[in-house]
């Protein structure tokens, strides 16, 4: 297939949903990813094996605790594609809203200031992008010249 030298490139629409989902999609692998590099981390691995990540004890709260703060986001890739969008933008601006000051905590305390600064500097920027894609989500206006809302439920009864 050979391409015009100045043709331009199709440049196609995305739609919020596949926006949104995408976007989880990167948080949850970045949210993993700093995760398990974090094992490489002097002390981490010793600590594991003595019963303690952070500051926590390890035991069946902390592991449902973690996978439920990885279950969220991997759960929002689906509901992101799937949900009606009225639904979709309000639990898309919930849970992105709160997990901005999880993903800060995750900082807390650190001595590898650089490596979190980094993990949860664009984890942050990603949780603003699902924001912003959830709260600008395109409008539709009624039409002027289309049968309403009542008219079309009526006929669909009919």
């Amino acid at each position: 297939m050979r391409t015009r030298p100045n043709a331009t490139l199709e440049d196609q629409r995305i739609p919020v949903r596949a926006k949104l989902a995408a976007t989880w999609t990167s948080f949850m692998f970045l949210y993993a990813y700093v995760d398990i590099l974090n094992f490489y981390t002097p002390g981490v691995i010793e600590d594991i094996l003595n019963g303690k990540v952070f500051k926590f004890d390890l035991s069946q709260t902390f592991s449902t605790t973690a996978l439920t703060l990885m279950a969220i986001p991997i759960l929002m890739v689906v509901l992101s594609m799937t949900l009606p969008a009225r639904a979709n933008r309000i639990t898309n601006l919930t849970v992105a809203s709160l997990y901005a000051p999880v993903t800060a905590f995750n900082a807390t305390g650190e001595s590898w200031l650089y490596f979190y600064g980094l993990g949860v500097a664009l984890e942050l920027a990603l949780l603003a992008l699902i924001v912003r894609y959830a709260w600008t989500w395109p409008r539709t206006t009624p039409s002027a010249t289309g049968p309403d809302r009542e008219t079309v439920r009526a006929q669909q009864q009919a």
